[in-house]
Formats: structure tokens, sequence, C-alpha cells
């Protein structure tokens, strides 16, 4: 049975909170509208029901233990390079075989310094090991002389991440997003946020390269998820059926069916990135082709 656009959502969206699917760096944004206290404790919530996974939480503004079991680590206890191998002594090294997961979790890497953000990842990223950041997108990064030609924290985090996780408040439907954001520039922080039921903008990127770009709605106690249809206006300038009718005799329309079966095709040119020495020419022979491997024309090489 070919699975929807609505159930494809919420599998994916399954898959990654129980840690099914090996993702290296799973990016969190949140703001002061919407922390990501709550998908923290989803996601929890969902890898220990799913397998046998050990937690390592650094702490760099936590001052309460986390209400899950987990080895708790207090960042600012600690040097980068010191903290890095506080934390990989809760780790197994890469030469272990073992069917566990481990998951850090990082409440706050905005505390990490934009040019040390690759090596910190990459010290502690392993084939066992996952690691959830939290990035705050309320708080403003101080400029530095050493980072004027360098990407922002949140573009190299980006930019890492194999799955993005946008943390929003549901908004009522009499407040729109720009009011909730001018409200919040303002200082006036309205009631009825960071609530046990939000919304979440869910990027994942596959490995032929595509990347899939789901909302849903989390309701934290029951533990159920919903897709979002948005009405923003985006679609008014985007690919309708409609507006492809009466301009060809021509079907040039997509079906749903045809939209998934695209989004599952890998792309060929990712095979030939994998050699060792550089590019090269993939080609596949299909059961038609007529080869002749002693034909003189051929390419001796």
């Amino acid at each position: 049975m070919m699975l929807n656009t609505t159930q494809n959502a919420t599998v994916l969206l399954k898959r990654v909170l129980s840690l099914s699917d090996f993702s290296p760096l799973i990016l969190c944004i949140d703001g002061i509208a919407q922390m990501a206290n709550k998908l923290i404790d989803e996601l929890v919530f969902t890898a220990q029901n799913a397998s046998d996974v050990r937690i390592v939480y650094v702490s760099f503004e936590t001052l309460n233990y986390p209400n899950f079991e987990c080895d708790f680590i207090i960042a600012d206890s600690f040097e980068l390079e010191k903290l890095i191998e506080q934390i990989k002594s809760f780790l197994p090294t890469p030469q272990e075989s073992i069917t566990s997961k481990h998951l850090v979790i990082l409440d706050a890497i905005n505390s990490i310094p934009t040019t040390m953000i690759s090596h910190f990842i990459a010290s502690i990223a392993s084939r066992h090991t996952s690691l959830l950041a939290v990035f705050h997108s309320d708080l403003p990064e101080l400029p530095s002389p050493h980072t004027e030609h360098y990407p922002s924290s949140q573009e190299l985090l980006s930019f890492m991440a194999t799955s993005i996780i946008e943390v929003h408040p549901k908004i009522s439907h009499t407040s729109t997003n720009d009011q909730l954001k001018e409200q919040i520039s303002k200082s006036l922080i309205p009631r009825g946020l960071n609530n046990d039921i939000f919304e979440i903008t869910l990027t994942n990127r596959r490995k032929s390269g595509r990347s899939l770009v789901y909302s849903l709605e989390i309701d934290a106690k029951k533990h159920v998820y919903e897709p979002v249809s948005r009405n923003d206006g985006d679609n008014e300038t985007g690919e309708t059926p409609e507006m492809l009718q009466d301009l060809t005799t021509f079907n040039l329309s997509t079906s749903a069916k045809q939209k998934l079966a695209k989004e599952q095709v890998d792309l060929p040119f990712l095979e030939a990135q994998s050699f060792n020495t550089g590019g090269a020419i993939v080609y596949q022979f299909e059961k038609d082709d007529d080869y002749d491997e002693e034909d003189p024309f051929e390419d001796p090489f």
C-alpha cells in the first residue's frame, strides 16, 4: 500500500524521534515563544520506548536535573576541550561493537563559538552517537573579526544537520505569526505560549540529496502527531493543477503518486561522488544494450 503525504509526515517524524534512522546531528531551532523543552521530552519518550538509549545531557543553561534518566553534565564547569573529553567518557569508542544507542542533548549550542562548532560536533558524533542540539534563534550572535567572512552559527548547523526541527507555538485563529513576532519584539509575551500542544516544521535530508519539509502539530501529553496544512498564500505563486489547465493538449500536472515516486529516486551523481579519485562516469547497462568487448572503436581505457 502506497503511503500518502499525510502518512509520510507522521511516519517520518516518528522515525526521527525514535532514532530509527541514524542521524549524527538533529538540530532543534526554538525561540522565546516556544522553547524546545517539550520536544526534548517527546524525543526522549519516543526513543526510550523504541529501543535501549543512553542519554547524556549537556547543560549550558538548565539548572534542574531533567525528569528522565541521563548522565548530567554542567558545561560551565569545563573548558571546551575538557568538556569534549568529559562527554566522550560517557560514550563508547568507535571500535566498540554495541547494540545500544547513545544520544547527547545540548540544551543551548549558542554557547559554543561559531568557529568551534564543527570541531565540537565532529569530536562527539560517531556511528553509535547522535546529537540533539538546541539553537535559540532569538539570541543575537556577537560579531567577531575572526568570523567576518564565516557563516553564522545557525547557517553552519543547518548545513551539517540531517534533520532540522523548528518549534513554533500553536497560533490561535485571532492572531498571526507577524502579530506574535511584533509583540515579542516589544517584550510583550502573550499568554498561552510554551504549551504541551505546539507546531513544528520538520526538514529531513535524504541520501539522494533532496529535502523533505513537513509541518506537524504535536500533543506532548497524548504523544499524538498530526500534519498541518498551511494556507499562507504561498500557493498563489506555486503550481496548481488549475493553473495548467487549457494551456495545451498535454497533461502538465503531477499526481500525488508521481510526486512520491519522484521523491524516492536517488540522484545518479551521488554515486559518482563516492569515488576516491574524484568524479567518475557511472553507466548502468540495461538488458537491450549491445556491448561488444572486441569492438575496435571502444575506448581502450
